[in-house]
């Protein structure tokens, strides 16, 4: 235990995945401080354990910082903890199970049919809500002056438009990005995490499961 004041700068991730269910300070948390060996150490200091049979709707578990800080200072009580990380988080524990690659492929293949019926008759509907064929009938007669045979340029442009305009828009095709810059699908998905692990820690509290201090 140190007697000389020391500085402790801790960032605790807002949401944690863990691979194993005893939990390492290391695993929620990033560290600097003045004292390299206690920052070793705290590193792999436990600080929560997943039963070890346990329903599945367990595996999620939501502590305060001022817990950890309080496990910090019961082993070190000289020591002056600067938190800029989260004020709460979120633990989640996935066990280190091999899943069948079978049942892998069968959802992936389910899925892509699901996407690919259900975006066929979203374009379809749409379609027709809004009579495209008679709109392009009509633009057809009045710009070339003659009834259109249903199968013209405007026609053969809109079905090409139409998938390399999804491809452009959500800048993603097959492992490949168009840009840099996050796809739309990759921006909903961390608002839609951020949203869960926001109502993991309200639901905890309200419910007095979140582990704090005294």
């Amino acid at each position: 235990m140190s007697s000389q004041q020391t500085s402790l700068y801790i960032k605790i991730e807002k949401n944690s995945m863990v691979k194993d269910r005893h939990v390492k300070l290391s695993d929620v948390a990033r560290m600097t401080g003045t004292d390299e060996a206690m920052i070793r150490q705290l590193k792999q200091m436990k600080i929560y354990s997943f039963p070890q049979k346990t329903k599945k709707t367990e595996y999620v578990q939501v502590m305060t910082s001022l817990k950890i800080f309080e496990m910090i200072q019961a082993q070190y009580p000289n020591v002056d903890i600067t938190n800029e990380g989260e004020a709460d988080f979120v633990i989640e524990y996935e066990p280190a199970l091999q899943p069948s690659q079978t049942a892998e492929y069968a959802k992936t293949a389910v899925l892509c049919v699901l996407v690919f019926f259900g975006a066929a008759f979203t374009i379809m509907a749409f379609n027709n809500d809004i009579s495209v064929t008679e709109l392009f009938q009509k633009l057809y007669y009045q710009v070339m002056g003659k009834e259109s045979t249903g199968i013209t340029e405007l026609e053969i442009c809109y079905s090409i438009g139409l998938p390399v305009g999804v491809i452009i828009f959500f800048n993603h095709f097959g492992n490949s990005k168009i840009t840099n810059d996050p796809t739309p699908i990759q921006v909903e998905m961390r608002k839609y995490e951020k949203d869960v692990d926001d109502t993991y820690i309200a639901n905890c509290g309200r419910g007095g499961k979140t582990i704090d201090v005294d």
